[in-house]
């Protein structure tokens, strides 16, 4: 073990981070009493290390984040370069390069006439300036009362009070309620859980989501509804896809109903599914993308909602502005380091790497369904789910208690002591989340699968 870190203050690593940082979705009471928070001080393509030297694999990107992996210089570099040259202004009713080029090649890359490009600084900034758009939008076009949203049970959409308002995980909104009212919830595309007379068929199963999305708009009026969120692969609750037919059903529904269609692709852009924007991969051209993580690859933050020419044009005479923006949207240096990123895509072929190495990647995955615990692999691209079950024949799930003494009290620990850092999930049905570097090929996916088979081996044990 290497000698105990310290801060500029000469304080113990451990003890400052007990002492002052309040870290995201965490219970803290398990540090409160001296216990080892976890500390990554490094990282090199897949791997990682902590502030013991001790080696690991990211799994999950970091947070579905790292897609070239870490350690890139020539990112660091563009950072650096950029920060000499302007290090903030901001782009409201100014422009600088980094974000105008940035914007450009984004529009490019969209399917469509998404060609509107509006910055942000994250995911959930990015849905939130959705939501807003799509209200202002209606009332701009003579139809004020579409205000409404629907989005899938389980989703995740983000932390602001619109965007968590669109989540469809009530744990996570009650202590922060009451939340943006308009927010409705259909059912997912889980077809794991599907009722037994769809699960051997998906594409009415996928026929029947779908509709489940008319059925809202119709019950709410469609008068009222501004728009649908969905994700293209699905986060919460592992990482479910779309059936077959499912967003080619959804698009003509929310034709029909003059709805619009807004792709949270905050994890599923820039080459996580294979193309840099999921829609494609799945067929269909949404009227909004919304997306972050993946386009500086997490070496600066950004994030954007990429918008069609038909959804800007309200905004080109007159006297309307969308009166909505941040601070940090746009930042020159996140800009200009998301350039460089997508540079390392073109170079390096990601895209398609992913696209050919994603079968294998299943496969190697699948190999845990001999396990009793594993009932369902699930997933696309290198984003993959593992949901684990109380009995393979029945698909009994766990218990809120089973679930919360294996994950937490088991799982989360076990799968980092293998030298694996991913995310034992509890959000819905209890899961194992993948989703590593898009750099990774078949000697990292047989390493991922052997700890996943001694951990989980190991976790029959404790149920």
């Amino acid at each position: 073990m290497t000698d105990p870190l310290t801060t500029a203050l000469g304080t113990d690593l451990q003890q400052a981070a007990r002492d002052h940082l309040w870290m995201h979705f965490t219970r803290h009471s398990v540090y409160e009493e001296g216990g080892h928070v976890p500390v990554i001080t490094r990282g090199e393509g897949h791997r990682i290390w902590d502030d013991t030297g001790r080696e690991y694999i990211d799994a999950l990107a970091g947070l579905f984040v790292v897609q070239v992996g870490h350690g890139r210089q020539e990112l660091a570099e563009t950072a650096l370069t950029q920060a000499e040259k302007l290090a903030f202004f901001p782009i409201w009713s100014y422009a600088h390069p980094s974000a105008i080029e940035l914007a450009e090649r984004l529009a490019h890359g969209a399917p469509g006439d998404l060609n509107r490009v509006f910055f942000t600084t994250g995911g959930g900034e990015a849905v939130e300036s959705a939501w807003k758009l799509a209200k202002q939008y209606f009332k701009l076009t003579g139809k004020p009362r579409k205000h409404k949203v629907i989005s899938r049970s389980i989703a995740y959409h983000g932390t602001p009070h619109g965007a968590l308002s669109i989540t469809g995980l009530p744990p996570l909104k009650e202590d922060f309620e009451p939340l943006v009212p308009g927010a409705h919830k259909v059912p997912n595309t889980n077809i794991y859980r599907a009722s037994e007379d769809l699960r051997d068929d998906p594409k009415a199963f996928g026929r029947w989501a779908a509709d489940r999305i008319a059925e809202a708009i119709e019950f709410e009026g469609p008068d009222t509804v501004a728009a649908v969120f969905l994700e293209p692969v699905q986060n919460a609750g592992g990482c479910f896809p779309p059936p077959p037919g499912y967003f080619e059903r959804v698009r003509e529904i929310c034709d029909e109903y003059d709805v619009l269609l807004v792709s949270d692709e905050v994890i599923c852009a820039f080459g996580r599914i294979g193309s840099m924007f999921a829609c494609e991969d799945f067929g269909y051209v949404p009227d909004i993308i919304t997306c972050a993580k993946g386009m500086t690859s997490g070496y600066s933050p950004i994030g954007a909602m990429i918008a069609s020419d038909r959804l800007f044009e309200p905004y080109k005479s007159g006297t309307a502005s969308f009166a909505h923006g941040y601070t940090f949207g746009g930042h020159p240096v996140s800009s200009a380091v998301a350039l460089a990123n997508l540079d390392i895509f073109e170079r390096e072929g990601l895209n398609d790497h992913v696209k050919t190495n994603a079968p294998a990647f299943r496969r190697t995955l699948e190999r845990l369904l001999d396990l009793p615990i594993v009932g369902d692999v699930r997933g696309e691209g290198y984003f993959y789910g593992i949901e684990l079950v109380k009995d393979k024949a029945t698909r009994e799930t766990f218990t809120e208690a089973e679930a919360e003494s294996m994950l937490r009290g088991f799982l989360s620990k076990a799968l980092f002591d293998a030298g694996l850092y991913c995310r034992a999930d509890d959000r819905g049905d209890p899961v194992i989340q993948l989703a590593p570097p898009l750099t990774i090929g078949q000697p990292e996916f047989d390493d991922i699968e052997q700890r996943l088979r001694s951990v989980l081996t190991e976790a029959q044990n404790h149920l």
